[in-house]
């Protein structure tokens, strides 16, 4: 071959093969611009755009491990190889019951330069994100290693307005902050104080994931991790002076961030971006980042909504998880039959009826029974490795009497399994806890970890934690048992893969509303945009009685109807209606609205969003011609703009529309509500006032004739 035609080969081979230097990728819509490289120490760097907007700058990866061995530079590009990938998939419950996975990846093969030290990072860039991990292959001289340091950075573009909880390696219960990046450091210390429970020690400028931020040019972007599997959690340091966030890893007590073996790989590192809130809310870019389901037999798995002997505890009326006030109760040793009850034992027989009957009579499914069993006089695990009994039932609570008359009105109990964060001895108890619950009729249970936990050198949010709460899960559905967990490290879309992790907790939820700090206005108009984004939320919403001076407390969130238009903004396939018994019998109306609200879902749409201020959510129920939206705000009075385009065109359908009445607040007067019905077709569009704290809340069926709308308003 000659010269000249040996230059046009090698100029038609460079147009074909892409460099291995400076990659640029785009996402499938051509929105997003992925930009990867190393520089000139061997760093690899990453950048992001959208609509030629910087998301990202150009920010560091890698770690440190061992005893300081830098693996964070001194890399040369290996190998770079490419695909594309569309799918459709089926949730087994969820949101929406199919959804697309569409997705550009880009995996880059490093090798060191003089260690010969390889890691790989594979990159994913969808419509609505990018999601990238580390991948550690099996390599000469590295079989398993420890994690000093994750430098993973994310460096954002400006100043921009943040809504953050501090980091705290036990707890997610704080109040989220609004706050731009640069005040963070004025307000931290003030915001620790709010959090209630077990403190990590003082970590700085340390803030959790997931992040809801705004850029100043109008850009939304979500900052968490997707696939959280054997690995730490990971929290973010703040550089205040350069906008720049690091991968902050929870560590064990020693200091170690991760116990590592090659052939492994760390969770997704997701962003999720748009110019429009609703899109962030939209995103199933951490779903999809999760491996498919990996049980053969879902059958089993079935959403619910359920009441409970739970709020009764937090009112201030008297009742109590203890049987007894005897003090030095060994579990195992301890003849309960022969100690004095004290108070009212709330998780008694004839008390548990009453749910059992009010659950039948409503068309609930489950009633869930906090304090039932042996342990709760010892009020805490730190100092004892062993709390409770998770087999023994108090002498008061006919576990199989219970049983039969649940089966007998159609009634599921749902168990609960508080472990003072005793894991230890909770892994101990696990087969003969879940034998128990098979042979006793119960297929749910709510697991607890409050307090400081046991082992004592692990923390909530560490890897140890972490692969407890999925041995857990794992052996329950072994037993075919769901497993709604509480004060949890956070969900990162593992449910995907595992979907008897029906709900979490892992967030600030309504329990606050009955202590001294309470719950913001706003609160619930974030949650969907920082907590929710991982994965569903048993948040135990309806709360009708909202003044808990009633009960010696005076604490309100929200209005009356705002509660109804929670079991729609608030996300789980686990719905409890929470308040007392009493104070739905004396509010039968909108009551009917948490009677009626499905709970799994055929179809969701965002019909308007911005965090801090206001939501309104369309879903469709799961294999029903039924639809139901809810409106939230925060402590502004606003009025909503709903359309009803996600109808199906050509036909007519009636609204029962539940609003604020016209004097309500959420502190002057929240159970002021007014109920009517409307026509309404996928033209009609709703000008609904929403009151300070308040909502609105609407379940929409398909009209049968002409005659039923007779008298009806029609909205335009």
């Amino acid at each position: 071959m000659g010269i000249g035609k040996k230059i046009i080969a090698l100029f038609i081979l460079s147009l074909t093969l892409p460099s291995l230097w400076g990659q640029v990728i785009d996402s499938p819509d051509g929105n997003l611009k992925l930009s990867f490289d190393v520089n000139n120490n061997g760093t690899p760097i990453y950048s992001l755009d959208y609509k030629n907007k910087v998301v990202l700058k150009k920010g560091g990866m890698g770690f440190v491990i061992n005893d300081s061995q830098a693996m964070d530079a001194g890399f040369k590009v290996d190998n770079i190889q490419y695909d594309t990938k569309e799918e459709y998939w089926t949730p087994v419950w969820g949101e929406n019951n199919r959804i697309q996975s569409h997705y550009k990846e880009m995996l880059v093969q490093l090798i060191q330069k003089e260690s010969r030290l390889k890691l790989n990072i594979r990159f994913r860039l969808f419509n609505d994100g990018l999601g990238f991990r580390y991948e550690f292959p099996v390599q000469p001289g590295l079989r398993c290693f420890v994690i000093q340091d994750e430098k993973t950075e994310f460096r954002l573009a400006g100043d921009h307005t943040a809504f953050w909880i501090p980091a705290d390696y036990d707890s997610n219960e704080y109040p989220i902050s609004t706050s731009s990046l640069s005040q963070i450091s004025t307000l931290m210390d003030d915001v620790r104080k709010e959090g209630l429970a077990a403190k990590a020690p003082a970590l700085g400028l340390v803030i959790q994931t997931p992040l809801m931020l705004k850029s100043i040019d109008g850009l939304y972007i979500n900052i968490h991790e997707a696939a959280l599997v054997n690995y730490a959690a990971m929290c973010l340091n703040v550089d205040d002076k350069t906008f720049t966030l690091t991968s902050h890893l929870t560590p064990d007590k020693a200091g170690v961030k991760g116990y590592i073996q090659t052939g492994s790989v760390t969770p997704w590192r997701t962003i999720v971006v748009s110019d429009d809130a609703r899109d962030i809310l939209a995103s199933n870019l951490i779903l999809n980042l999760n491996e498919p389901c990996k049980l053969t037999d879902t059958s089993w798995i079935k959403p619910c909504k359920y009441v409970g002997v739970w709020w009764e505890y937090f009112t201030g009326g008297g009742s109590t998880w203890t049987y007894t006030d005897a003090q030095d109760v060994v579990i195992g040793e301890t003849d309960y039959t022969k100690l004095t009850p004290h108070g009212h034992h709330g998780a008694n027989t004839t008390h548990v009826k009453e749910y059992i009957d009010f659950a039948a009579e409503n068309g609930f499914d489950a009633v869930l029974v906090e304090g039932w069993n042996e342990g709760w006089e010892n009020g805490g695990g730190y100092l004892k490795e062993r709390v409770f009994s998770f087999t023994k039932a108090y002498p008061d609570f006919d576990v199989e009497g219970l049983h039969r008359y649940a089966s007998s009105k159609g009634v599921k109990i749902i168990m609960h399994h508080e472990t003072y964060s005793t894991a230890s001895d909770y892994e101990r108890q696990l087969h003969d806890a879940f034998h128990f619950m098979v042979d006793n009729g119960y297929d749910a249970v709510k697991t607890g970890y409050v307090g400081r936990l046991i082992p004592r050198s692990e923390y909530h949010d560490s890897q140890w934690m972490v692969n407890h709460y999925l041995h857990v899960v794992k052996t329950a559905a072994d037993y075919k048992i769901m497993v709604n967990s509480h004060e949890a490290v956070r969900p990162t879309g593992v449910y995907r893969t595992y979907p008897n992790w029906i709900a979490q907790e892992s967030a600030r939820g309504t329990e606050f509303e009955s202590f001294n700090d309470g719950i913001r206005p706003d609160h619930t108009t974030i949650l969907p945009f920082t907590r929710l984004m991982g994965g569903p939320m048993d948040y135990t919403p309806g709360i009708f009685e909202g003044d808990l001076s009633t009960y010696g407390s005076n604490k309100r969130s929200s209005t009356l109807v705002k509660q109804l238009a929670l079991y729609v903004t608030i996300y789980s396939p686990i719905q409890m209606a929470a308040d007392l018994i009493e104070n739905y019998k004396r509010y039968p109306e909108p009551f009917q609205f948490i009677k009626d609200v499905a709970v799994d879902w055929d179809k969701t749409d965002i019909l308007e969003a911005e965090p801090g201020d206001y939501i309104t959510i369309a879903r469709k129920a799961k294999g029903k011609n039924e639809w139901f939206v809810g409106a939230i705000t925060d402590e502004n009075a606003r009025t909503a703009t709903i359309p009803f385009d996600f109808l199906p065109d050509g036909k007519k359908y009636i609204a029962t529309i539940y609003e604020d009445g016209k004097d309500a607040d959420w502190e002057k007067n929240p159970q002021s509500y007014h109920i009517f019905k409307a026509v309404v077709t996928n033209k009609s569009v709703l000008k609904q006032k929403l009151a300070r704290s308040g909502g609105a809340a609407i379940s929409i069926v398909e009209a049968t004739g002409e005659e039923g709308l007779r008298g009806l308003k029609k909205i335009k």
